[in-house]
């Protein structure tokens, strides 16, 4: 009797526990619905691939190469793909995708681009930097790796997550967007591909930090086994064309902000006087991956309603399309002849879910679609 009752005590506690964590974690304000009728038909929004893992982010190169990861939380047997023949062929190799002691390898790479001398970068976090954080570019003529960094531990922490990037259109500037999931400390890092030094910036900024939103995509509240509510800090980046303004904004917030890369780029410039050359630059939706093109628009995906949208040099957001296909937007890539790519991640069948949900809901897919304005191949 005396084990069922200290077993009956440990049960209650354990409720209890839950339901203080549900209380104080599990919670949030619904974003409004920001999206207004589209300006494109469904028709316009293009098959590319159907995979039988969820993707990533995508780089399309000006020769129209397709590279895209595969999203390390559905775990794939491929990290980081090139599509052929409309079918994923793993790059650069098939011995990066497995790990292997002494041996280069991917980890849990999410984010990649293209940049101006025809290299694929590929960021990987390694796990929530429980591994080595790194930046990886290759050579697209040879498929050689041309540059390496490893992000030092006092920049991509222990359970940091390196999650998104840009890169300068001179290729000496690396954007960063360190997500921090799990320790809720994110920041921007700025990568000095020349002097091969990176270091954060914005650490803590309320540009940065995650708003006390629910996310809802289609058919589900993401909420982690019922308890944890998910809501991610800065993961949206982007550069304008020129390379002048970075914007960036919280997944998991309602504002676009933006900063000129100068400023970002000059050590001089003191913690608090970056601060506040932060701009609040207009509304935006819940949203994963950003672009922009060369009319100055800002491409914003909304996951939460399948949504592609702008926020105009003017700083409105219009809808440019809206289908049940695009199950989470994710990441973005202009290709040559002015098509726009867009991976749907479909995260609301992938997280917190078992592997035989995740294999149901295949396949998953990447669109193409022509927003009108072109942008810069790559990114």
């Amino acid at each position: 009797m005396r084990v069922i009752r200290i077993v009956a005590v440990v049960a209650a506690v354990l409720v209890v526990a839950a339901l203080g964590v549900r209380w104080r974690f599990g919670g949030g304000q619904r974003l409004e619905d920001r999206t207004t009728a589209p300006r494109l038909q469904p028709a316009q929004l293009e098959p590319v691939a159907n995979l039988d893992h969820p993707p990533g982010n995508i780089a399309v190169s000006a020769d129209g190469r397709v590279f895209f990861t595969f999203h390390p939380d559905g775990d794939p047997p491929v990290k980081v793909a090139e599509l052929v023949n409309g079918r994923p062929v793993p790059y650069p190799s098939e011995a990066y995708q497995k790990p292997a002691d002494g041996k280069p390898h991917f980890r849990t790479p999410l984010a990649l681009r293209i940049d101006a001398k025809n290299r694929l970068w590929v960021l990987d976090h390694a796990g929530y930097a429980m591994g080595q954080p790194r930046l990886i570019a290759f050579d697209l003529a040879t498929g050689q790796p041309d540059h390496l960094h490893e992000f030092p531990s006092d920049v991509a922490p222990f359970l940091s997550m390196v999650n998104d990037f840009q890169i300068s259109p001179d290729g000496t500037k690396v954007y960063v967007a360190e997500a921090s999931p799990i320790r809720q400390r994110p920041a921007l890092i700025v990568y000095d591909v020349t002097a091969g030094k990176s270091r954060r910036v914005l650490d803590g900024h309320p540009s940065v930090q995650a708003q006390d939103f629910l996310l809802q995509a289609p058919g589900r509240d993401m909420v982690a086994y019922g308890l944890y509510a998910l809501k991610i800090p800065v993961d949206s980046i982007a550069l304008d064309v020129p390379g002048e303004w970075l914007y960036f904004g919280p997944l998991s917030g309602d504002r676009m902000y933006r900063i000129r890369t100068a400023d970002l780029d000059d050590e001089t410039v003191t913690p608090q006087d970056l601060a506040a050359r932060v701009e609040d630059y207009g509304p935006k939706t819940i949203s994963d991956g950003l672009t922009t093109d060369v009319a100055g628009n800002v491409y914003v995906s909304d996951p939460e309603h399948s949504a592609v949208l702008i926020l105009t040099p003017e700083r409105k957001l219009v809808t440019l399309v809206k289908d049940g296909r695009l199950r989470w937007p994710d990441g973005f890539s202009f290709g040559p002849d002015g098509w726009l790519y867009v991976t749907a991640s479909a995260l609301q069948d992938v997280l917190f879910v078992s592997g035989s949900h995740v294999r149901a809901s295949a396949p998953f897919q990447i669109f193409r679609f022509k927003p009108g304005p072109e942008g810069v191949p790559g990114r």
